[in-house]
């Protein structure tokens, strides 16, 4: 196949602001983790599929397969409206409160 770029498993991004390893990056829609730390302006990559202990909505449970959404430094069950984009599902459960929960990354 003559064109074919690469996996789709990972993109390149360049870190707005400071990025440790492990953090949600948003860019546009597109959401990943970052695969290690990165100083705002560098390149780096995050990985778009996997499952990943995320901040939460301390104030929220949330069941297996809760639909999750990112706000910009958390996931959360709500949308805002349809603000926020929509970065997969809770992979267990979560209770009411808790900072964390597992996130299966599924755009």
């Amino acid at each position: 196949m003559k064109n074919f770029k690469r996996e789709g498993c990972t993109f390149e991004f360049i870190a707005q602001a400071d990025v440790a390893s492990g953090d949600g990056v948003m860019v546009g829609k597109l959401f990943g983790v970052s695969n290690f730390s990165v100083k705002a302006g560098e390149k780096g990559v995050a990985s778009r599929e996997g499952v990943y202990n995320l901040p939460k909505t301390n104030a929220q449970a949330w069941t297996q397969g809760d639909v999750l959404y990112w706000d910009g430094s958390k996931a959360t069950t709500s949308s805002n409206s349809g603000g926020y984009t929509k970065i997969g599902y809770a992979d267990a459960d979560a209770a009411n409160p808790s900072a964390s929960g597992d996130v299966m990354i599924h755009q």
